[in-house]
């Protein structure tokens, strides 16, 4: 009973989608019966209740699962390890928050996307990329206080140790496409909410373990939002040697700010061996002059050794480049349907000799936090 009083703002309504969304065989929300593509509190209640069993279902399902996280994350904590979870900026339009508060999206009068979210076209993709997720409406956003944002922010930092904000130049400036197009060609750049948004958030919940996910084409606007919500950034080693990214060095770990984040790659570039079986030759042999390296089959230790020694306060390592995989088992591709986050790491892969290699480059580079470091001497 706790968990669902204490959850009842979001949860009530995502029970009612799901129960919904069975009952419509796993249809979109907007092909469900006319009666109920429209929401309202006063019609959610008959729902509920015309769907009591389904509706309860899915409630005790978060019960359950939500017990289950919390007992996952006390373990990993309770041994020294944070959580970082990822908060896209986007939702999916077949979602409950588009179809419980369509007033927070850009949302013609029956309930169509007006614009889309996606990239513009780039050395990487001539057409761009073309999300496909509903826009904010973020004039209502703002009237009503960045209640859902500041909402969706607190649960997040409740679920998780640290929260990585996805996509995070949106919030100065963010790119709409028409609806109706079918590539990203005809977009056009729009002011987001900026540091209003953060600050009601500081104010609303106080500051919070936050990273900035600031990749991308950063304009100065971008970067003067970032240094004043003091995120740190992320910085991503193998954008150092991409000829096709003219960032003019902004990603050699010797410019690396210390309120950041340093990667290897994350879960959506290749696997650093992978990146040197794929990557153009001269991309290769940059990385190999950068790193005084003679033999690219170490470049996953030689680019570990990189990011570990660089001035970030942080430093991210991938489970893949550690074991020294190959493309197949990258995590992620952009833009691809299906095929994704299915690599899982498996007992005895992360080694004896990994291990020490790892923890000799964590003392090495003194990774170890400060407390870690004096309790591993008085063990000695």
């Amino acid at each position: 009973v706790e968990f669902l009083e204490n959850n009842a703002d979001w949860l009530d309504d995502y029970a009612l989608f799901m129960a919904l969304k069975n009952k419509h065989e796993g249809k979109a929300w907007w092909d469900w019966d006319e009666k109920y593509k429209f929401y309202s509190p006063e019609k959610a209640e008959e729902w509920k209740e015309e769907l009591k069993e389904d509706y309860e279902f899915y409630r005790v399902l978060q019960f359950f699962f939500t017990k289950q996280w919390n007992a996952l994350k006390k373990y990993a904590n309770d041994k020294g390890v944070e959580i970082i979870g990822d908060l896209p900026i986007y939702v999916a339009r077949d979602s409950v928050d588009v179809w419980a508060h369509p007033e927070y999206f850009e949302l013609d009068e029956d309930l169509n996307p007006k614009r889309v979210a996606g990239c513009p076209p780039d050395a990487f993709s001539a057409d761009g990329q073309l999300w496909g997720n509903p826009l904010y409406n973020w004039s209502n956003q703002r009237e009503d206080g960045f209640k859902w944002w500041i909402d969706r922010i607190d649960y997040a930092t409740k679920l998780y140790d640290i929260v990585r904000i996805d996509h995070f130049r949106g919030f100065d400036s963010y790119y709409a496409i028409p609806y109706e197009d079918d590539t990203a060609r005809n977009g056009e750049w729009v002011d987001g909410p900026g540091i209003d948004l953060f600050k009601a958030v500081e104010d609303s919940i106080g500051k919070k373990k936050i990273i900035a996910e600031d990749l991308g084409f950063l304009t100065p606007s971008v970067k003067d939002l970032l240094k004043n919500t003091k995120f740190p950034g992320m910085k991503i080693l193998q954008f150092a040697f991409d000829s096709r990214d003219s960032a003019n060095g902004e990603y050699y770990p010797f410019n690396y700010p210390e309120n950041s984040v340093a990667y290897t790659g994350t879960h959506d570039n290749d696997t650093i061996m992978g990146w040197v079986n794929t990557a153009h030759p001269d991309d290769v042999q940059l990385a190999m002059d950068y790193m005084d390296l003679q033999d690219p089959k170490n470049m996953n230790w030689a680019m570990i050794r990189e990011v570990m020694k660089s001035p970030s306060n942080y430093s991210i390592l991938t489970a893949q480049d550690l074991v020294g995989l190959g493309s197949e088992s990258r995590m992620n591709v952009p833009s691809r349907l299906g095929g994704n986050w299915q690599w899982r790491l498996l007992p005895g892969q992360l080694d004896d000799a990994i291990q020490q290699k790892l923890l000799h480059l964590t003392k090495l580079y003194k990774r170890f936090p400060i407390e870690a470091e004096k309790e591993e001497k008085t063990a000695q």
